[in-house]
């Protein structure tokens, strides 16, 4: 190989450092300031957190000392993660956790059959079964459901609906049909513009009063739907984008093959389109998780919900930080997984890579 076709060589962890963080005197001194700074800090996180814990007790008086008080959230993690469901057929949300992971699964995965898709909706149905009884377990109303488990469900959920309704919705506002382009575009542009508390408050009140004699939707799926749409009007944004970004050329190279207008937009454009997408998809996907705190506020308690309720305890009064320090922790290493699985599928090849034969 010769010397113009070589690699440039990788810089050393001292050369970068040299270069980024030493370059100048002013450089080295903000470097060291911000360090110590930096190393102060997570010193007195790790005291507080960890070395002046106190991690069991059946109420506050347990935690002595100046450091947090887990013991809220070891004495009360049966509720934080399944809510106030029997504690007998606590195995139930296992299986209904298990039965959602599976759901999406395929949207996880890179090279997924088609025919899998098919199987999320399939995953959730049996997931409410499994947690509702389907008269064949217990029956338990979704009142008692919450917790992590009801953050979850309403994220996958949400998530597996709202994706093909957006895509509906991008290639109708894109429609040559003036009909169908104007309702996309109505429906997008009101949910938008709409707080999604408001949406959810109106779907817990208002709802109602519309529906038919002795036809009733529980709070829970008053919610589903809510939810599902308002993100789908987002997602609808996030794959126009993707479908103006996709070039003219690949239509008329479609074109050329002798492809009709609808496979040329599934088997061509579209998945260009939604790979493009990526990164608008998966702000969606993270904010919708954020956003399933807000069922709160309708009476579904999800896991904020459920640590208010144990803060209102006298047992547990003033250990509010502890609480959603914990809540925050959980959100947080699910929404980084998201964005890290997002952008290694970003950074994956667009086509498998074809072996050669031996």
């Amino acid at each position: 190989m010769s010397a113009a076709m070589r690699p440039p060589p990788r810089r050393t962890a001292l050369q970068w450092a040299r270069t980024n963080l030493f370059a100048t005197p002013l450089d080295a001194g903000l470097t060291v300031i911000l360090s110590l700074g930096a190393a102060w800090l997570a010193w007195s996180l790790i005291d507080w957190a960890v070395l002046q814990a106190t991690f069991t007790g059946e109420s506050r008086s347990a935690c002595k000392g100046s450091g947090a008080c887990w013991a809220l959230v070891t004495a009360r993690w049966p509720q934080l993660f399944t809510g106030f469901y029997p504690e007998g057929h606590r195995w139930r949300v296992a299986a209904a956790t298990l039965l959602l992971l599976m759901a999406a699964a395929p949207f996880a995965m890179r090279h997924a059959k088609a025919w899998t898709y098919l199987l999320a909706p399939a995953g959730i149905v049996l997931a409410f079964m499994v947690m509702g009884g389907a008269h064949v377990l217990p029956g338990v109303p979704s009142e008692y459901w919450g917790g992590v488990f009801l953050n979850l469900l309403i994220g996958v959920t949400g998530a597996i609906f709202a994706l093909p309704i957006g895509v509906l919705l991008a290639l109708g506002r894109r429609s040559n049909l003036p009909i169908v382009k104007a309702l996309s575009v109505g429906f997008i542009e009101i949910v938008r513009g709409v707080p999604l508390i408001t949406l959810l408050f109106m779907a817990s009140v208002m709802l109602p009063l519309f529906m038919p004699t002795g036809v009733t939707l529980s709070r829970l799926m008053r919610a589903l739907v809510v939810i599902t749409l308002f993100e789908a009007a987002y997602m609808a944004e996030g794959v126009r984008g993707g479908l103006q970004a996709t070039p003219d050329g690949q239509r008329e190279a479609a074109k050329a093959l002798g492809l009709g207008p609808v496979r040329t937009t599934l088997l061509v454009v579209l998945p260009q389109a939604l790979r493009i997408a990526i990164p608008a998809l998966v702000n969606s996907f993270i904010g919708l998780f954020k956003d399933t705190t807000l069922v709160f506020v309708i009476g579904l308690l999800e896991v904020t919900g459920v640590a208010r309720q144990a803060l209102a305890d006298y047992a547990w009064q003033g250990k509010d930080v502890e609480a959603f320090a914990f809540i925050a922790a959980v959100f947080w290493v699910v929404c980084f997984a998201m964005s890290r699985f997002a952008a290694a599928l970003e950074r994956a090849p667009k086509v498998k890579p074809v072996q050669e034969p031996a």
